[in-house]
């Protein structure tokens, strides 16, 4: 029993003293050994590491994925408008001793500096871009760009970018009512420009149209006039045949047209004609 008792003793200063010699790092970390507070070794991979008490103390690092996202930047581009861009930064600890150096081993730090080199490269390339590149047409250059620009100067804080994507991009509030109104006048502008052209491209469609329409009733007057003179010498020439053949036969059947055109009077018309008359001698004799 004694043994027992000496052994988890034994087991327990051990356990004491091994806390005070070795230290751990798990996957998710890395660390750095100070001597006196200067740094005599840093990047530990993860497992069991010896130190010496007093002297030396450890310092671990998260080295997972960090994310910087804070409130979107104002920046100026070259439509002369403010623009917001909401933004996020992807990183991590690349290396450690100079990431400690340069941000006194503090993540929040390290965000602030990194913001402060993402929004210079904000500024960059923004002022070489209008509002249309930036969202459309130049968007996926533009994150490339910042992503190297960004990587650049990150690896001066011991940092290394991941990723870097452009969320969202608005007008600044205070300059949209203006922004509206430009937009406005110049889609007023563009359709007044529209509607004259519509309207004097419809006036020459018209005057076209006229021109057209006029030749062509022109055109119609013209045959239908000499179709009426052909007519008209033709019954010319047949009613000359007709006389010459029988003359006292064409009398008569103009005579009987003349009957049928003024018996077939209606209204209130009134014909006065003397019984003797030349127009009537077919009704008094039968040979004429």
């Amino acid at each position: 029993m004694n043994k027992i008792i000496s052994l988890i003793i034994g087991v327990l200063i051990l356990a004491v003293l091994s806390s005070f010699f070795l230290f751990t790092v798990s996957e998710r970390e890395t660390a750095i050994k100070f001597k006196f507070g200067e740094v005599i070794q840093a990047g530990y991979e993860p497992g069991l590491h010896f130190k010496w008490p007093v002297i030396n103390n450890i310092r671990t690092f998260d080295k997972r994925i960090q994310t910087l996202d804070n409130k979107p930047e104002r920046v100026f581009n070259t439509d002369n408008e403010y623009l917001m861009v909401d933004y996020f930064v992807k990183w991590r600890i690349n290396d450690v001793k100079l990431f400690y150096t340069s941000n006194e081993g503090s993540i929040a730090r390290a965000n602030t500096n990194l913001a402060g080199v993402f929004k210079n490269a904000l500024l960059e390339e923004f002022s070489v871009r209008t509002l249309d590149q930036v969202i459309s047409t130049q968007r996926v250059e533009l994150m490339e760009n910042l992503q190297t620009i960004t990587e650049s100067k990150a690896e001066d804080f011991g940092m290394e970018i991941i990723d870097v994507r452009i969320k969202q991009i608005n007008l600044d509030q205070s300059v949209n009512e203006s922004v509206y109104n430009r937009m406005r006048s110049e889609r007023l502008a563009e359709a007044a420009e529209h509607r004259s052209n519509g309207t004097k491209q419809a006036i020459n469609i018209r005057a076209t149209t006229d021109k057209a329409v006029r030749i062509m009733v022109a055109e119609a007057d013209k045959q239908a006039n000499l179709i009426k003179g052909d007519g008209e010498a033709e019954a010319i020439r047949v009613y000359a045949q007709s006389y010459e053949k029988d003359p006292q036969f064409y009398s008569f059947y103009r005579s009987l047209e003349a009957y049928k055109k003024s018996f077939q009077q209606s209204g209130q018309n009134m014909m006065i004609l003397d019984p003797d008359s030349e127009f009537f001698k077919y009704f008094k004799n039968a040979q004429p």
